[in-house]
């Protein structure tokens, strides 16, 4: 009875932000606006200013202010949404992360920048092959990816890809969820050995998003699998000194945010030593 009673308070405390966002924009945002634009457009701009700005700025913050004291289960979309699930971590330093995903067939992902959006856009529409083309931002512990990594198979729609996180973790035994220091990371990291938390998961086509019909990518339901694929890439170039696994939680599935989409994970960390 009582994690029910938990779970439900922490659900509406998430509407709170919602809630202050729409009372603000009802009493200051569109009145603003409407003085100024037609109606339709002021209506559209204060939507877009509460979905897409302040309510997700909101709640980062309040996750800043409060983290979390355990490793998440998933990242989530910049609005809150549940995301692709954690699988993956690898113990290295960011060079030797670049370098190891590099010769294993992997590329880094361009930064979200003008042009390269523009050139992702084109590839799109005229169906160029763009190998490092941008991947959406997600977050987890607050904040985007660090890194990320991509592998095409028939297309832009169509592509592996991994989101990485750096944190610091206590090398004291054995690793476990409550020895990752998430909260501790560290802003010059390029000679730190780092434990780098990922995310890796499989396009398989586009789909609108349940709540707003924006266009999106469609995740393979089967997260395991691309874990798996990064783990033997990395081990036939003989990169890999150990593995190990961590439990994060119990197997799941976890409603996607893309129509009639879902993901199936077995709840599982699989740690990568490198060489």
């Amino acid at each position: 009875m009582i994690q029910p009673m938990l779970r439900l308070a922490k659900r509406f405390a998430v509407l709170i932000p919602g809630i202050i966002i729409a009372y603000l924009s009802v009493r200051d945002i569109f009145p603003y606006f409407d003085r100024r634009l037609p109606l339709g457009v002021a209506i559209f701009v204060t939507y877009v200013l509460g979905a897409y700005l302040l309510i997700p700025a909101l709640i980062r913050l309040l996750r800043i202010i409060r983290p979390p004291d355990h490793l998440p289960l998933y990242c989530v979309t910049p609005d809150g949404f549940a995301s692709d699930p954690l699988n993956i971590g690898i113990v290295a330093t960011r060079r030797q992360l670049i370098s190891a995903m590099e010769q294993a067939g992997w590329y880094r992902a361009d930064p979200h920048r003008g042009r390269y959006m523009l050139r992702y856009v084109l590839s799109l529409i005229f169906e160029w092959n763009y190998p490092t083309a941008p991947v959406s931002s997600l977050y987890l512990f607050g904040r985007k990816q660090d890194l990320a990594f991509e592998r095409q198979t028939t297309g832009l729609a169509n592509r592996h890809h991994v989101r990485f996180w750096a944190t610091t973790y206590s090398n004291q035994g054995r690793l476990t969820v409550r020895s990752i220091h998430w909260h501790r990371r560290r802003e010059h990291v390029l000679g730190d050995n780092l434990l780098w938390v990922g995310g890796a998961s499989l396009d398989a086509g586009l789909a609108p998003i349940r709540h707003n019909l924006q266009i999106t990518h469609m995740i393979h339901p089967d997260t395991n699998q691309e874990r798996e694929l990064i783990v033997s890439q990395l081990r036939s170039q003989k990169l890999i000194k150990k593995t190990d696994q961590i439990k994060l939680g119990n197997p799941y599935r976890l409603i996607n945010r893309a129509w009639r989409g879902y993901l199936l994970t077995d709840g599982m960390m699989t740690i990568v030593k490198l060489k």
